[in-house]
């Protein structure tokens, strides 16, 4: 049991120094550690404004596409309100032309109607007159 605990000591010992040994070699390389953090800041702090610059740019690309939408939307209302117009012109001109068409359908029905007439009036006037041809040449007959 003695030699066990001597042992351990020793080893509790060794431990201890080679812990100790360590802490002053990192105590040691604390100015390279110091120039590390500052380095690693600046990486940090170059990288950031990196990030920083990319996020602008792509924030002007936003705004300029967001410019680009709005003038595409004002084109559209502009182009949809002269087809909104268009369309109610054409309504307004399709009824006009289906009046002229009534017109037009009733005109030809009156002329056919007035042809009809005038040839009914000539044959008559055509019969009278060979009527009193006839009465006045041949009264016999």
């Amino acid at each position: 049991m003695l030699s066990n605990q001597t042992s351990w000591r020793k080893a509790n010992l060794t431990c201890k120094i080679a812990i100790d040994n360590l802490e002053k070699a990192e105590l040691l390389q604390g100015g390279d550690l110091l120039r590390q953090r500052k380095t690693a800041k600046e990486n940090l702090a170059q990288t950031s404004s990196t990030i920083t610059e990319n996020l602008m740019g792509i924030s002007r690309v936003m705004s300029q596409q967001v410019q680009q939408s709005e003038e595409a939307m004002q084109t559209l209302v502009t182009s949809s309100r002269t087809i909104l117009d268009a369309n109610e012109e054409f309504k307004s001109m399709s009824g006009t032309i289906q009046l002229g068409r009534k017109l037009i359908t009733k005109y030809n029905r009156r002329e056919l109607t007035d042809k009809l007439l005038i040839f009914l009036a000539l044959a008559l006037f055509l019969a009278t007159v060979l009527y009193i041809v006839k009465k006045r040449l041949f009264p016999f007959l």
